[in-house]
Parts: structure tokens; sequence; C-alpha cells
């Protein structure tokens, strides 16, 4: 079973990205999934997540109403949208997958898949 994501790269403030994550493996189509991400010296942190529907989702406060979680189950795929990137985003955005839950969680413990991780660099 397998995360990858993509889409990272070096953006300026201001700037858009989307992230994809594409599960193989197995399909996630009936589970949360979410991401996280991790600045350099700092814990990794939630961003978002979405139910298996894609009815219910969650969002950082900080990143609320500039990103946009989707998925489309027919492409085993979750997306992230960033807009209005600030350099404060700067980091190493992963996506995971919860096959245990049906809630959407904002804890990386309740998520027993993980990504490998994609770099989003966005530069003042």
């Amino acid at each position: 079973v397998q995360l990858q994501a993509s889409g990272g790269g070096l953006v300026q403030a201001g700037g858009s990205l989307r992230l994809s994550c594409a599960a193989s493996g197995r399909t996630f189509s009936s589970n949360p999934m979410g991401w996280f991400r991790q600045a350099p010296g700092k814990e990794r942190e939630f961003v978002a997540a979405i139910s298996w529907r894609g009815g219910t989702t969650s969002y950082l406060d900080s990143v609320k109403g500039r990103f946009t979680i989707s998925r489309d189950n027919a492409k085993n795929t979750v997306y992230l949208q960033m807009n209005s990137l600030k350099p404060e985003d700067t980091a190493v955005y992963f996506c995971a997958a919860d096959s245990r839950g049906l809630r959407v969680g904002v804890h990386g413990r309740e998520y027993d898949y993980w990504g490998q991780g994609t770099q989003v660099t966005v530069s003042s």
C-alpha cells in the first residue's frame, strides 16, 4: 500500500499550488483522509481532513479560507488546493489515510497510512 504525494514546489507569496495524493495497493474510498505538514524544527501539524464522501471537512485555523481539501474516490486520490500562500506555509506536506475509522480526525495518531511527503516552499 502506498500513498504518493506530489505537486509541491517553490512559489512566491500569494501564489497557489495543488497537492495530490494518489493511493495504490488498496482503496481508501470509504475512509477519511488528511493532510499534515512539518516545518523545519517544528512538530508535525494537522492541515486538513475530509470524510470518505467528502461531505465533512476540517481545517487548521490558519489555512481556513485559503486551502481546500477534496477527493476523487474513483481515482483513489485526495487533493489540497492551496491559495494565497504565505511563507509560514513552508513545510513538507504529508497525506494520510485512516483505514480504521469513519470520523474526520485532526490528530496524526488517528491515521495509519502515510505518504512520503512533498516539499512546499513559499518565498517572501
